[in-house]
């Protein structure tokens, strides 16, 4: 399947036409398959599991999911992805805790299109390690979607799963959704029956909350993003915006002010609020979040986020930013 969706291809809008296309994909996984068996980088979320359940309709038991934590997911994310996908699921699930391995990796790498291709590669080189582990692995299967080919060909920024590949893979890449927009990837995800939290996830980028902790990213201010994470989307969740805004998180730069916390000066480091509403993640617009909202996630993060002092929020639309500011 070529990386330019055509021009005459229908927007998958309505479950009709999402069947239409699961229909296509299961017998074009098939024919590329055959026999063989794929490992796939699941990562919870909605695009990864939407190629993971095309997979299983297809080749059933011969997929073998492999879920890494890189150190680099939000609070709680590895123990609810073996909750939804080992347990209820009941899917060929292999975790691999490697935090300590890409921490190391990256320590001292500020430039974030490097941060990205060094989680990209490093994700590579285990799922080559647990495929050795294995019998008759010939496929690495992904949950690429469009926007992220676009904005890597377009030179925005490279994606784990499109820039980050290297050259001497040994896999043979399936890639059933990489044609779609994100909201035809929900449409797919209620036609193939998964639930709602997994189909509505909020999207997540590849390299995680390393392309949160801004530069080079140290284990304060990559706890400090976390944490602050959590609580804006605890808040969001109190107060009924989950699942009206598109997607929310925090972000930590690189740099310190001065603050005073308790009486006493700190010299500590700031949160970055950002809430965008997007149909294709092409363009997004800024989530006008009431002020007494934020007054009290303001409260919430500098009283119990460790080096933190100071939250702003960042009102910049897609273009002239991107949705990550890295």
């Amino acid at each position: 399947m070529s990386n330019v969706r055509p021009e005459n291809m229908k927007r998958i809008v309505s479950e009709e036409l999402a069947k239409e296309f699961i229909d296509e994909q299961v017998s074009a996984i098939k024919k590329q398959v055959g026999d063989g068996k794929v490992l796939l980088a699941l990562s919870g979320g909605v695009d990864s599991s939407v190629c993971a359940a095309l997979l299983i309709k297809a080749i059933g038991r011969n997929l073998v999911c492999v879920h890494v934590n890189h150190g680099l997911l939000r609070k709680g994310e590895p123990e609810q992805v073996i909750e939804v996908f080992g347990k209820q699921m009941k899917a060929n699930l292999v975790y691999v805790d490697a935090a300590e391995r890409f921490l190391k990796k990256l320590e001292g790498v500020a430039d974030p299109e490097t941060k990205r291709k060094v989680i990209g590669a490093e994700f590579i080189r285990v799922f080559e390690e647990e495929a050795r582990k294995l019998e008759g692995i010939g496929f690495l299967a992904q949950g690429t979607i469009y926007p992220d080919i676009l904005e890597s060909e377009k030179g925005v920024k490279a994606h784990h799963n499109v820039g980050g590949l290297p050259e001497d893979l040994k896999f043979e890449l399936v890639e059933p959704v990489k044609l779609l927009y994100k909201d035809e990837v929900r449409v797919v995800g209620k036609a193939l029956g998964l639930p709602d939290e997994m189909v509505y996830r909020q999207p997540f980028p590849g390299p995680g909350l390393g392309v949160r902790c801004l530069g080079a990213i140290t284990r304060d201010r990559l706890e400090a993003v976390r944490e602050s994470d959590a609580i804006l989307r605890e808040e969001f969740a109190k107060n009924g915006l989950q699942g009206k805004v598109w997607q929310y998180f925090t972000i930590v730069p690189d740099v310190r002010s001065t603050g005073i916390t308790d009486g006493k000066r700190t010299y500590a480091y700031p949160v970055i609020i950002r809430a965008v509403n997007t149909r294709d993640a092409i363009s997004a617009t800024i989530e006008e979040i009431p002020y007494g909202l934020l007054k009290k996630i303001v409260a919430r993060i500098t009283s119990e986020v460790a080096n933190v002092n100071r939250v702003v929020y960042d009102l910049t639309p897609k273009p002239s930013g991107t949705i990550e500011w890295e």
